[in-house]
């Protein structure tokens, strides 16, 4: 049996738990737990040195990071079906693949500025912080989750993250004027790759990112949420009490972050 290792709220774990409900593939639920610091242990480590879930175990193969996970699935346990088959869409649908990299970067940027640097800052000392950053293995990660808890929104990842959030909410609202899903009229693997961000940001209480500018992203993500694998790999997976607590805490940065939002042309 496949065997992935994954943390509930993680984005990128979220990602690739609806695509394997998509594909109607089942799996062995390892549970690493990022907010104790289990990805840092040698054992998981061993399995991926950049200490990032979900990992995919297939036969005794080793799989990381979500998109190539997402893609593998498909192509191996599906017949690529959530490929799309016209030859440009199939080149669309790979870029937002590689897209996800700097949006999943955006995903980590603003939940740090904002309900993770406030839970940190309420619970742990400077010192227990510091530890903690200490055993991220890339250093350039280290440095800007040192500016994040340093300097909340006021840090220059937020701005580039919104750069780069105004970009592909505006591409996913051009690409969804011409059908419901994001590479055409029929539901595929960009979908997939992309809801567990913006289901993300709506968590965070985020969702004015898109509301008055790009509606249908919204209108999107509520048809994504409407179907059985979000049902089953989201709400079935998340603590509903945790889910509102992040949803309160993010709501009271919603206006600081507005500002800077709509100061991003």
């Amino acid at each position: 049996m496949l065997k992935l290792y994954n943390f509930g709220t993680s984005v990128c774990s979220v990602k690739v738990r609806i695509g394997m409900a998509e594909i109607g593939l089942d799996y062995e639920d390892i549970q690493i737990n990022l907010q104790k610091g289990e990805q840092f242990a040698p054992e998981f480590m061993a399995l991926n040195p950049s200490a990032a879930v979900p990992v995919l175990i297939d036969d005794g193969m080793i799989i990381v990071e979500s998109s190539l996970i997402l893609e593998y699935l498909d192509r191996i346990y599906n017949a690529s079906n959530l490929m799309p088959k016209d030859r440009a869409a199939e080149v669309e649908a790979r870029h937002w693949l590689l897209r996800c990299i700097a949006i999943h970067a955006a995903a980590n940027t603003l939940t740090f500025s904002t309900v993770n640097r406030s839970r940190s800052l309420a619970s742990k000392t400077p010192e227990e912080i510091e530890a903690g950053i200490a055993k991220m293995p890339d250093p350039v990660n280290q440095i800007k989750r040192r500016d994040l808890y340093a300097q909340g929104l006021k840090s220059p990842y937020v701005a580039q993250a919104l750069m780069h959030l105004r970009r592909a909410f505006a591409d996913m609202d051009a690409a969804l004027s011409k059908g419901d899903w994001i590479t055409g009229p029929d539901f595929g693997i960009s979908d997939i790759a992309l809801v567990s961000y913006v289901d993300r940001f709506e968590r965070l209480g985020f969702e004015g990112l898109w509301q008055d500018s790009t509606p249908r992203v919204g209108e999107w993500l509520a048809a994504m949420q409407a179907r059985q694998s979000y049902t089953d790999e989201v709400l079935g997976k998340i603590d509903p009490k945790g889910a509102a607590s992040m949803r309160e805490t993010g709501s009271e940065f919603w206006p600081e972050l507005e500002g800077i939002w709509n100061a991003i042309t």
